[in-house]
Order: structure tokens, then C-alpha cells, then sequence
């Protein structure tokens, strides 16, 4: 028995149920790609690799805008996370 069966009667509801699971898979794949951009910048900061961590920082703010404007997360909550990750790399090359 499946999710579809369990819940829903109406053709509506089993569509509702079809594209909720789509953008739920969709929302996780992307949670997933943010996080793993985010430790690898982390990762290059806490080693001290200023090139390194320039180009991850060009690719991961590119990455949480493209899921800020998807809707997996608030833009909000990406522009804070931009600004703080730029932060960590520009007092990186301060420092180094």
C-alpha cells in the first residue's frame, strides 16, 4: 500500500500527494548540496587556502541564491549565510 492509497480519494488530493513528494526529494537534494558546499568552504578556511576558499565562497553564494530562489530556504536566511561566509574569506585574506 502506498502513500496515495492510504490517504487520498479524490484525483486532486492524489496529484497534491505526487507533487509534494517531488518537491520534498527536490528540497532534501539541495538541503544536501548547500550543506556539503558550506563545510567544504569551512574546511578550506580552517586550512588557511585563501585561493581555495575564493572560488569555493563564488560557487556555494551561488548555490544558496539558486535555492533561496527555488524556495527550499527564506532569501533571507541565504543572504545572511553569504554574508557571513564572505566575512570568514575576506578576513582570511586579511590575516594571510
Amino acid at each position: 500500500m502506498t502513500e496515495e492509497d492510504k490517504v487520498a480519494n479524490h484525483p486532486s488530493a492524489l496529484k497534491r500527494i505526487r507533487q509534494n513528494r517531488k518537491r520534498r526529494l527536490r528540497n532534501r537534494m539541495m538541503k544536501s548540496m548547500v550543506r556539503t558546499h558550506v563545510k567544504k568552504l569551512l574546511s578550506a578556511i580552517e586550512q588557511k587556502k585563501v585561493d581555495e576558499a575564493r572560488e569555493l565562497l563564488k560557487v556555494t553564494t551561488s548555490i544558496l541564491h539558486k535555492s533561496a530562489s527555488k524556495g527550499v530556504f527564506h532569501p533571507n536566511k541565504a543572504a545572511r549565510q553569504v554574508s557571513k561566509l564572505a566575512r570568514k574569506v575576506n578576513a582570511l585574506a586579511v590575516a594571510g
